[in-house]
């Protein structure tokens, strides 16, 4: 007999090979799952695998036999950590699988904001070049990302990758402090001043009490003119009325978000208005090559192989 009933609720939100685990289980996947069909799922799951569905203290507590969320993400804010710590119940995340790719989708959207290509390829279609006096035009500035300042805020393992990548360009890299801090910790930079000195910031902070809304009216203000804002991490940590405002009277250069506040924003977002060669829209693919996402799979099953045996690997809970 199966000593664990495994239920995986999001199979679709991830591609790629996903490897059963190595003991005797019973397994159900679905490949989404709306908020009405949670409840009827999980009742007799013993392993909740979850990527995005909303896990709440008020319903885990009416599964009695649930004894893992495993998290198939490295955030976790969809799952209530404290009732888990609380009720002795594991929970792992996945870690460092996509130190490459999102990284990589940070510097896309830097090097497409600071040398304007999305103003440049709208031009070109709409026949300016055809019309040209001379063999080009300069119509929009272009920024090197040699010689500029990058303003990283989050010190984790993707932070550390964007932070590897602009090096190489030849950015000058500040790490942000925590907000309110008032003490800098050594090889920091006070929250205020990487405001003030970066033309390229990245967030990739998690989203919680501390870092929600921590850019907002007074922050993109404080930034500079023509500086660049890139969250790939979580839209809440970013007032999106007031960078819908910042974009569309100038008070910085540019946004590229891979994330919204509420995915996906089936009642609108602010962001969504913006029709901007400045302002670039990704749906939340950063993690998602195929090779980071296999590697996410496999360490989902290493996950749960490891409680099974009694040693619990990447615990949040």
């Amino acid at each position: 007999m199966a000593e664990h009933k495994i239920v995986f609720l999001e199979r679709e939100s991830i591609r790629g090979d996903f490897r059963r685990p190595d003991f005797p289980h019973d397994y159900t996947e679905y490949p989404l799952t709306k908020p009405e069909e949670l409840a009827q799922r999980v009742r007799a799951a013993s392993i909740v695998i979850v990527n995005k569905v909303q896990l709440r203290g008020e319903l885990l507590a009416t599964l009695p036999a649930l004894k893992m969320v495993a998290i198939a993400a490295t955030g976790t804010d969809n799952v209530d950590l404290a009732w888990c710590r609380e009720h002795g119940v594991v929970a792992c995340n996945i870690r460092g699988y996509a130190v490459n790719t999102v990284p990589e989708h940070v510097i896309a959207l830097t090097l497409a904001l600071r040398r304007n290509l999305l103003a440049y390829r709208r031009d070109v279609h709409a026949g300016k070049w055809q019309q040209a006096p001379l063999f080009c035009f300069f119509d929009h500035p272009i920024g090197d990302l040699h010689g500029a300042t990058l303003g990283i805020f989050g010190r984790g393992s993707l932070g550390e990758g964007v932070a590897r990548l602009a090096e190489a360009f030849g950015m000058r890299v500040l790490w942000g402090e925590h907000k309110g801090e008032t003490k800098v910790r050594p090889g920091r930079t006070a929250f205020e001043d990487v405001l003030r000195e970066a033309d390229v910031i990245s967030l990739h902070c998690p989203l919680n009490e501390a870092t929600r809304g921590m850019i907002g009216e007074a922050e993109l203000k404080a930034m500079k003119r023509d500086a660049v804002l890139i969250n790939t991490a979580r839209g809440g940590l970013v007032d999106e009325a007031a960078l819908a405002r910042a974009l569309k009277e100038g008070w910085i250069g540019g946004a590229g978000f891979d994330v919204l506040s509420k995915e996906p924003p089936r009642e609108g977002n602010p962001l969504l208005a913006i029709d901007q060669p400045n302002f670039i829209l990704t749906p939340h693919v950063a993690w998602a090559s195929a090779r980071a996402m296999q590697a996410l799979l496999d360490q989902l099953t290493g996950n749960i192989e490891a409680f099974a045996r009694g040693e619990p690997r990447n615990r949040v809970a």
